[in-house]
């Protein structure tokens, strides 16, 4: 969840653990508990990394970066399609026929918005922005993603600061659920 270092640095190893997260999903042959603890798992990292980008990243984006509104909107909307597709899969019983299809149609959907952001917006950042400054912005990050909601809410508004009022508290109560139920323990 933190990895330490600057921005670029912590997003994109948080990106590669997601990619080894549907590496082990596609390897899966059966459904049952054992996806389900995936499919937890991947929205659990997902969930708090969008968050987290959110709140800091793109506004860094829309700070730093000459034209980086339309680059911080594009993302944010990736970011909606995506939190809908974890919320109809948190939904859905995993022997469901539609479960393969919207595992695929996540991955497909977190690969282009990684590869977005890693080959577009992230050398963009890095020719904008001090080091200094990508390692502040890496420091909020991780704080953030230790405060963020694990459960998507596509209907929480992604607005940088109803995010940082709303998402602690939705995020205190999302891990007590977790608590109780275990879910993440996996």
């Amino acid at each position: 969840m933190g990895h330490g270092g600057n921005v670029i640095d912590e997003l994109m190893t948080d990106h590669r653990e997601v990619e080894e997260m549907f590496g082990r999903i596609q390897a899966m042959t059966a459904g049952g508990q054992q996806l389900r603890d995936q499919v937890n798992e991947v929205t659990i990292e997902l969930v708090r990394h969008s968050v987290a980008e959110e709140q800091y990243l793109y506004p860094a984006v829309r700070e730093h970066i000459d034209g980086g509104d339309p680059l911080a909107d594009k993302e944010i909307a990736d970011h909606g399609r995506v939190e809908k597709i974890l919320k109809q899969l948190e939904r859905m019983d995993t022997d469901d026929p539609q479960m393969s299809m919207m595992l695929q149609q996540l991955m497909d959907d977190v690969a282009s918005h990684v590869q977005d952001e890693e080959n577009i917006l992230f050398p963009m950042l890095r020719r904008a922005c001090t080091p200094e400054q990508l390692d502040n912005l890496g420091d909020k990050i991780r704080h953030a993603k230790a405060m963020a909601p694990t459960r998507p809410h596509p209907s929480a508004p992604s607005t940088p600061t109803a995010s940082k009022l709303l998402a602690p508290g939705v995020g205190l109560v999302d891990r007590a659920r977790d608590f109780v139920t275990g879910r993440g323990k996996s």
